[in-house]
């Protein structure tokens, strides 16, 4: 059984901002990856936490990694963006590109905001969140160019990522719907974090090098590696490939064609739909069908061991809430992995575990 730290939120920012002078970030960009990531753990999202950091630094001593990088205009019509985000951290250039794509839209009723070259965008319910913020209306089709790592249904190796795809939606009268998934079975990050734990998958979300089901996670971690399955069989299958070819050969100008070649870049492309409901339609008419309907879907009488209905982002509220008062739970080996790769960055573990009390 693994051993765990817990850590308050404030302490693990301030050691993750330590670990980002190894990448030469500036101030700025430290603080909003380190506020990103511990954001991802806080919704209780720990395949999109902390636990990238040590990819993040492979990418980098690689080369396919830009500190520093902000996102470019391509093509700028007012109602059409597209931008380039120079491979730079993801916790940055997406920021930059949803200001911009949250500005058209306020501007123009609505917005299709393309984001090309992009290093790992992480937890994409967070450009959701910051869309519905500001009273808009988001959608985001995104794909990852990385190692492949999903299997198309029917197949049984690896042959795209796992392409999430999110929608958020503002409601005055309750807080807003936050849709945001992989469209696998479950996130990659989600086989190392169980592996990191010693725990075992759920059946049917993996298949190992031979492409026989298992519910190894070393099969999504360590060579021979295995293939995640879609969820959802043909259904989500048919999602990831609308997000590959939308975020990905659309959007992002680049698509899965192959295997992988070594690196270990985490590149996405997002295509994004950005929607003033005011200027769509009646928004007091959208608001009181909207809460009609979820007051009669969340009356729905819980099966046996259910609390009650949740409809998409009361998880991640519910989760933030408890790990805000009790601290964030990092397994020993997540933590150790981290601190081995702030050394190679020449970030003293000593200074780094300072921060969180160790």
């Amino acid at each position: 059984m693994a051993q765990f730290h817990m850590f308050m939120p404030d302490a693990l920012r301030a050691a993750v901002r330590e670990i980002m002078r190894g990448f030469h970030s500036s101030e700025r960009e430290g603080e909003l990856v380190a506020a990103n990531l511990v954001r991802a753990n806080l919704t209780a999202h720990d395949s999109h936490g902390i636990g990238m950091l040590p990819r993040y630094v492979q990418a980098f001593q690689e080369g396919n990694l830009k500190p520093n990088a902000q996102v470019g205009i391509s093509l700028d019509t007012g109602t059409l963006l597209a931008l380039d985000g120079g491979a730079g951290f993801g916790q940055v250039v997406g920021q930059e590109a949803m200001n911009l794509g949250i500005e058209r839209a306020r501007q123009h009723g609505a917005c299709i905001m393309a984001l090309a070259n992009a290093h790992h965008l992480g937890r994409i319910g967070e450009w959701a969140e910051m869309a519905v913020a500001q009273g808009l209306i988001s959608i985001h089709f995104v794909n990852v160019i990385s190692r492949p790592i999903v299997a198309p249904w029917g197949g049984s190796d690896a042959r795209f990522g796992t392409n999430p795809f999110a929608v958020g939606i503002p409601l005055a009268s309750s807080e807003p719907i936050v849709l945001d998934f992989a469209t696998s079975m479950i996130a990659q990050g989600k086989t190392r974090v169980a592996f990191n734990k010693g725990e075992s998958l759920a059946p049917g979300c993996l298949l190992d090098a031979q492409g026989r089901p298992t519910t190894d996670p070393v099969f999504g971690v360590l060579d021979p590696l295995g293939a995640l399955l879609p969820f959802g069989e043909h259904k989500g299958f048919g999602l990831s490939l609308v997000c590959e070819l939308l975020g990905g050969a659309l959007a992002g100008r680049h698509s899965v064609d192959g295997p992988a070649d070594g690196r270990r870049r985490v590149l996405n492309g997002m295509l994004t739909i950005l929607i003033d409901p005011s200027r769509i339609g009646d928004r007091a008419i959208f608001e009181e069908q909207a809460r009609r309907t979820l007051d009669w879907i969340k009356a729905s009488p819980p099966q046996p061991g259910v609390d009650s209905v949740l409809v998409a982002g009361e998880p991640e509220r519910r989760a933030t809430a408890q790990r805000q008062a009790e601290g964030i739970p990092v397994d020993e080996q997540t933590w150790a992995d981290i601190v081995r790769h702030a050394d190679m960055l020449g970030v003293p573990v000593a200074t780094v575990n300072r921060h969180v009390g160790l």
